[in-house]
C-alpha cells in the first residue's frame, strides 16, 4: 500500500477541508450540523465505531446501546471530519461512510479498524468479550479514547479484561513505530476536550497525565491503542473552531491517521 507524502499540517486543518456536511458553524458550541453517509460500499478500510451498553460505575445499567449512549459522543462529526482527512491525506481506499459496530454480530470481522470512547461505562456479555478477543488475535486494532483519571481506568480495565485477560498493558514510547509509520511524532502532549475553551484546563477529573499506551500480541503488534487523560474526539469535532487551539487538532489528526496507517500496515 502506498501512502501520500504528508502534507503541510496548515493543509491539513484548513476550514474547506472539515466544513460541516449540510450545515455550519454557528459559535462555539453552537452548530447546525448534518451527515448524510449513503449505502456501504465496499471499502479496503472502513471508518468504524463501536456500538457498546453503558452502565454506571458501580456496575448497574444505562439500558443505553443505541446513540444515547456513551459510545456515540462526539458521532458523527468527528468521525466524519477524520475520514475526510484520511481521504484526503492518504492513498487508503475508503470510499464507504462511516459504520458503527456492534459486538452482537460476526460483521465486526469485516472491518479491521474500530474506534471507541467513553470505554469506562463499556460492559461486555461474555460472548460480545469473545467476539472482541478473537477479533483483536485475527489482526483487528481497537482505539480508545475520552476516558479519564483513576476511577474511569479501573472501570476500563474490568472491561478490558474481559477481553484480554492476561496481555499486559505498556506506555508507549516516542520511538516506537507507530509514532513514524505516516507522520513522525516526537513530541505528544495532553488533548483535551472543547470545555479548554473556557476553563483554560487541559485535564478531566484526576487524569492530570496524559497516557499513550498499548496492548500487543504475541509477536509486538499493537492490538489495541489506549489514549488516556485525553479527548482526540473533541479536537476533531472541533478543528474548524477559532477558539479551539489548532495544536491539539493539529497532533489528533497526526495520531488517528499514524494509528489507521498502522492498523492498515500491520
Amino acid at each position: 500500500m502506498k501512502l501520500v507524502r504528508p502534507i503541510f499540517l496548515l493543509f491539513l486543518l484548513s476550514p474547506a477541508l472539515f466544513a460541516p456536511q449540510g450545515g455550519g458553524y454557528q459559535g462555539f458550541g453552537r452548530r447546525q450540523y448534518s451527515y448524510y453517509g449513503g449505502p456501504i460500499v465496499p471499502s479496503e478500510f472502513y471508518w468504524s465505531r463501536l456500538q457498546y451498553t453503558s452502565s454506571y460505575a458501580d456496575g448497574n445499567s444505562f439500558g443505553y446501546r443505541w446513540f444515547r449512549g456513551g459510545w456515540a459522543r462526539d458521532y458523527p462529526k468527528a468521525d466524519n471530519d477524520c475520514l475526510i482527512a484520511l481521504r484526503r491525506l492518504t492513498r487508503i481506499n475508503s470510499p464507504s461512510p462511516l459504520n458503527v459496530v456492534d459486538l452482537d454480530s460476526d460483521h465486526v470481522f469485516d472491518y479491521p479498524w474500530i474506534y471507541a470512547v467513553q470505554v469506562n461505562t463499556w460492559t461486555f456479555t461474555d460472548e460480545e468479550a469473545k467476539r472482541l478477543h478473537d477479533y483483536l488475535y485475527k489482526g483487528g486494532f481497537l482505539m480508545v479514547d475520552d476516558f479519564h483519571g483513576t476511577d474511569d481506568w479501573t472501570h476500563f480495565m474490568a472491561g478490558m479484561r474481559m477481553v484480554l485477560p492476561d496481555r499486559p498493558v505498556e506506555d508507549l514510547k516516542d520511538s516506537d513505530e507507530i509514532y513514524h509509520v505516516l507522520y513522525s511524532i516526537d513530541e505528544k502532549f495532553q488533548i483535551p476536550s472543547e470545555v479548554y475553551v473556557n476553563t483554560g484546563r487541559t485535564y478531566e477529573k484526576d487524569g492530570y497525565v496524559p497516557k499513550w499506551r498499548a496492548i500487543r500480541n504475541d509477536h509486538g503488534r499493537i492490538m489495541v491503542a489506549i489514549c488516556a487523560n485525553m479527548h482526540l474526539g473533541d479536537a476533531w469535532e472541533w478543528a474548524d473552531s477559532p477558539e479551539y487551539p489548532e495544536k491539539f487538532s493539529g497532533l489528533a489528526f497526526r495520531i488517528v491517521l499514524n494509528y489507521i496507517t498502522y492498523a492498515m500496515t500491520h
